[in-house]
Order: structure tokens, then C-alpha cells, then sequence
């Protein structure tokens, strides 16, 4: 059953991004607030799809720490479950991506229409001056910017990969930075066909106020995300065990 409801679930989602894809060609002209409805009712379908036919569920917790205006998102990154489900959660994100996603067609138009952030990471210091400039004055019109500091998806449950690049990014901003944790890795596990049945859950943390040294925000950001992470991998292998079915996690 379990093949078989991934298999169904896999189906049903990129059937389902097809559809968005080709609905949210006429809001290419309109106003960006207009694209960011549609991409949060496409996130919201394929959640509501994974727990229909697969079982999965999602909760959020501490979504009452999300302070309003510019913001610095930084978030544990597992799987492909959260890049678009984070998209639900903030007034107006924009996600840091690598600027080769924004040539591929349809998908590229999408995340220049939402207003991300390229960054060219074979261009050196300048590429990466640019990004910060370009993501601060995004910062400055009240938005929400989200990266993954590890910078690519890591197994739920595997030593921490953080990329340095997240200190500078934050001196840089002058912005409270919004660490997020969760346990998606086990649920939606990266390069596997299997989508298991149980609780996704993401957990908002504390804000990191602005004006840290570098170092010392750098260090704070990765240790409560990481703690915070470890007892949601936890907590869902706990769930997954209950279930009699096999844990995704890897060292």
C-alpha cells in the first residue's frame, strides 16, 4: 500500500503543478500580490493531496513568533516538501535560489514573477555583493526573505552542512533573522520515490534580534536549529516507529 499511495501521490503532484503552471501564466502581467495567492493555493493543494492519498500530515507550531515586516528567514532544508510549503507562512517571501532555476522555462518565470533572489555562486565576491544588495532592498519594501543556509537538501538526521554565507548575509541586512526548524526528511526524503504517512512537523523559533557579530549569530542560528531539529527527527521516528514503518533517517 505504502508503493502504491506514493506512486498515486507522485502522479497527483506534478499532474497538479502542471496545472498551476499553465492557470498562473495569465497572472504574469498582473501584480505580484496576484501570482502569491495562486502560488499559496498550488503549496496549499499539494499538502492537502500528500495527507488525501498518502496520510501525511502538517503542524506548524509557533507561528505566533513570525514578527510582521522585513525579515530573514532561515530554514532546515530536508526535502523538496518545503519549498513550497514555507510559501504559506509569510505575508510576502522571497526565496535566495540559485540564479540557473531562474532560466528554466515556466519555473523560471514563476520565481522571477515572485520577486526571488538569484545569486550566482560561481562569480565571486561581486555575485555575492549583488545578492545582498538586491536582498536588502527587498528586506526594506517589508518582505520576507527565505534561504536555506546548508544550501542544498540534507537527510533528516545528517551532520549539519551550514554554509558561512548566511553571517554575511545577515550583517549585511541590518534584519531579525527567523530561524525555522522541521522533519520533513522522514515524510518526503530526498532522491526516494516513498512518501510515508505521519506528521510533518515545522517549528518557528525564536527571533535572532539584529546586530549580532557575525560569529556569534552564526553559531547561535545553526545550534538551535539543529537542536530544535534533532528532537522533530526524534519525534517523527517515535511516530514512524508506532507505525511499524521503516525510519528514513540517515547518519
Amino acid at each position: 500500500m505504502l508503493i502504491l499511495r506514493s506512486l498515486l501521490f507522485n502522479i497527483a503532484f506534478y499532474l497538479n503543478l502542471l496545472f498551476w503552471m499553465l492557470a498562473l501564466l495569465p497572472t504574469l502581467p498582473l501584480p505580484r500580490g496576484v501570482f502569491m495567492r495562486g502560488a499559496r493555493l498550488w503549496a496549499r493543494t499539494s499538502m492537502w493531496l500528500m495527507r488525501v492519498i498518502v496520510g501525511t500530515k502538517v503542524e506548524f507550531r509557533g507561528l505566533d513568533s513570525i514578527p510582521s515586516g522585513g525579515l530573514l528567514v532561515a530554514a532546515k532544508h530536508q526535502s523538496v516538501w518545503e519549498t513550497f510549503a514555507l510559501l504559506t507562512l509569510f505575508a510576502d517571501p522571497a526565496f535566495i535560489l540559485k540564479r540557473e532555476l531562474m532560466w528554466i522555462p515556466f519555473f523560471g518565470w514563476y520565481t522571477w514573477k515572485g520577486g526571488s533572489v538569484p545569486v550566482n555562486r560561481k562569480g565571486g565576491a561581486q555575485a555575492l555583493l549583488h545578492m545582498m544588495s538586491r536582498a536588502r532592498g527587498e528586506i526594506e519594501q517589508g518582505r520576507q526573505i527565505l534561504i536555506f543556509p546548508e544550501g542544498t537538501r540534507r537527510p533528516a538526521g545528517a551532520p549539519p552542512a551550514y554554509k558561512f554565507g548566511i553571517g554575511h548575509l545577515y550583517q549585511h541586512l541590518g534584519a531579525p533573522c527567523l530561524p525555522v526548524a522541521l522533519n520533513s526528511g522522514l515524510f518526503w526524503p530526498r532522491r526516494r520515490f516513498l512518501r510515508r504517512p505521519g506528521t510533518i512537523v515545522v517549528e518557528i523559533l525564536d527571533v535572532i534580534p539584529p546586530g549580532m557579530p557575525r560569529n556569534a549569530f552564526f553559531k547561535e542560528m545553526q545550534e538551535r536549529i539543529e537542536t530544535a531539529s534533532d528532537r522533530l527527527v526524534a519525534e517523527g521516528l517515535r511516530e514512524l516507529g508506532a507505525t511499524g514503518l521503516p525510519n528514513t533517517a540517515e547518519a
